[in-house]
Parts: structure tokens; C-alpha cells; sequence
């Protein structure tokens, strides 16, 4: 039984230190809008998000076109790179993921934030088997998400990650046998 998961990086927000409770800005909900168009056709069953708001306010429009609300998953929350603010965010996220067990000071290293994210995953696999299900989340999950099922997906294919981003992973048996990138101008 083919499961899919579309996998999506929440659109563009306006920066707050509030990670939780950071909105889109106005470029995002249209960037949100478009996202929710191009994943008419792709007939979607259930929505999840992370529940940091940016996230939730990506998935919405999805959820309210097939009448359905939002179900919020803490396994898909960004990983937390570190308790304070990092000067160097480019340096500190390379060493993550050079270095997969490291953790900076009260955050997250690979191995802990993509485990969380594996259990989200195959929670969502067993609990809507046969389904098509959309994931609001963020970008350096998603790829730790990705990864484990494939390392091709490493930290060059996070930098190449747009805001929003879509990917549709297929499942089959819990195995990951397709990957196709979606537009969201389609």
C-alpha cells in the first residue's frame, strides 16, 4: 500500500525571536495561497503541521479546502539549534551536520532532531496508511527527515531549499521509493 507524504517547508516569515509564535509576513500567505493551488489536484486527505505558526499558517489553506483541521505534530517542530542566538548561523549549521551527534549549548544535534522527526514520520505512515497526507514543517527537519531515508538529501540540498518548498515522498511499507519536487507556481 502506497502512502504519500507531501513534505512542505513553511513560506516566507517575518523574523521574530519568538519561535513559536512567528507569522508569515505578506509575501508568505501569497506564497501560501499559490501552495494551496498547486496542491488541489494532488487530492490531500489529511493535514499536519509543526505548530509553530508559520508553519500552520502555510498548511491552512490546504486544510480548509478539503474541510479538514489542522492537526498539530511537535515531531515536525524546526530542530533547535541552540538555546541563545548563534552570530554565525551559516558556520554553527555546518558543523551540525558535519559533526552529526554535536549540539550546541540547549539545541539539538542531528541524531536527536532526526529521530524526532523518524518517529513524527512513522507515526504518520502507520496512523494514515494509504493515504495523502500534507506536512507543514520547516526547512532543516524536513531534510534531516529526508536524509535518513536517503543521504543525498544533506546540508547542499538544504541550501538549495526555496521558502515555501514541496516535495512528495511516496511510501511504501514505510520504505521511501519516490521523491518528485513540486512547484508551487504549477
Amino acid at each position: 500500500m502506497k502512502t504519500t507524504i507531501f513534505i512542505i517547508r513553511h513560506a516566507h516569515s517575518v523574523y521574530t525571536p519568538d519561535e513559536l509564535g512567528r507569522p508569515l509576513s505578506s509575501k508568505g500567505f501569497s506564497e501560501a495561497i499559490k501552495l494551496c493551488h498547486a496542491l488541489k489536484k494532488e487530492a490531500i486527505d489529511i493535514v499536519i503541521s509543526s505548530p509553530y505558526k508559520r508553519a500552520v499558517q502555510t498548511v491552512k489553506g490546504i486544510a480548509e479546502m478539503i474541510d479538514q483541521e489542522v492537526i498539530l505534530e511537535d515531531g515536525f517542530m524546526e530542530r533547535k539549534l541552540s538555546e541563545r542566538p548563534i552570530e554565525d548561523f551559516g558556520a554553527a549549521i555546518k558543523k551540525v551536520w558535519e559533526h552529526p551527534t554535536f549540539f550546541w549549548s540547549g539545541g539539538e544535534s542531528n541524531v536527536t532532531a532526526q529521530q524526532r522527526g523518524i518517529e513524527a514520520t512513522i507515526k504518520v505512515l502507520d496512523l494514515y496508511a494509504g493515504k495523502n497526507i500534507a506536512v507543514g514543517t520547516h526547512g532543516n527537519i524536513m531534510v534531516l527527515i529526508m536524509n535518513y531515508f536517503d543521504e543525498q538529501y544533506d546540508l547542499s540540498f538544504w541550501n538549495s531549499l526555496e521558502m515555501p518548498d514541496v516535495y512528495k515522498l511516496v511510501f511504501e511499507n514505510k520504505k521511501l521509493f519516490e521523491v518528485t519536487h513540486l512547484r508551487s507556481e504549477s
